[in-house]
């Protein structure tokens, strides 16, 4: 564990775990969230073998809380100065929701040989707003009510996500971890109100369409047809349509959160398509 300077000085906090010289696993985590989010997934993996890692994306968890540089293209330069940093080749980059966007960005900009892989889980690309070209996205009003709920009482704000949409606690017969909620309140309240906000805008607003278009290595798109928070028809379709080299995995009735609610079955299928 360590943190990484950025070019315009912000402390990027990441967790390194594992032997140096296996195949690094580099995890990208969603809104408001931070590297904390990923443990399952990188205790899984660290049990087999691999070297994994997971950074606090800069004003979230860990990492500073700047003042600027909350939109994609600082995203990624951010992973780029970590990668270097880092020295990581031939990595797979696991992104989900907002991380997911992040992921196509870095992937698709990044050196030759520093990535093998990626997977996009729940992620919001090709883009989440409505629009002429996107007619099937989520309208500006709903990000708008992020916005205005995050301003009056984020506290509260990030109570009601994790309690409702993000797992699914709130569809009929869902058995709900009160865990789950604890952690992902704990995590958004150490990050910063400034990146929190206009980090809505990064990921609603982001279009990743050039992005996929551009990237040859191999992809994994996966996404349950339940998610309330990155409506599946506007999302993971459309995503593994326009990868070059990628396939979609849909997970019937499964939330926004299902690595968390299903890692059974998520890890395993993330193994098998590192292992391909």
């Amino acid at each position: 564990m360590g943190t990484v300077a950025t070019v315009d000085g912000t402390e990027i906090y990441y967790k390194d775990w594992g032997p140096r010289d296996a195949q690094p696993i580099v995890f990208h985590h969603g809104w408001p969230l931070s590297a904390d989010d990923w443990d399952g997934q990188m205790l899984y993996f660290l049990a087999q073998g691999y070297r994994v890692i997971a950074h606090d994306r800069r004003g979230h968890g860990r990492s500073s809380q700047s003042a600027a540089g909350h939109d994609m293209d600082t995203y990624a330069a951010d992973v780029s100065v970590l990668a270097e940093a880092l020295d990581l080749r031939h990595a797979v980059h696991i992104g989900h929701s907002t991380g997911g966007g992040e992921v196509a960005r870095y992937v698709a900009r990044a050196e030759p040989g520093r990535v093998a892989k990626a997977v996009l889980v729940s992620a919001v690309p090709p883009v989440m707003v409505k629009s002429e070209s996107n007619p099937g996205g989520l309208p500006i009003e709903v990000f708008d009510g992020f916005r205005a709920s995050l301003a009056a009482n984020r506290a509260q704000f990030y109570i009601e996500v994790p309690s409702g949409p993000f797992y699914g606690f709130n569809r009929p017969g869902a058995e709900v971890s009160q865990g789950l909620i604890d952690n992902w309140w704990r995590q958004g309240m150490r990050g910063a109100a400034n990146a929190h906000y206009e980090c809505i805008k990064a990921f609603s607003e982001t279009d990743f369409t050039e992005d996929l278009k551009s990237i040859e290595v191999p992809v994994l798109v996966a996404h349950g047809t339940d998610d309330q928070i990155v409506p599946y028809e506007d999302a993971g379709p459309l995503s593994a349509k326009l990868l070059p080299n990628g396939r979609l995995k849909s997970y019937e009735g499964y939330p926004h959160g299902m690595l968390s609610t299903h890692p059974d079955v998520i890890n395993p299928d993330l193994l098998a398509f590192v292992k391909e």
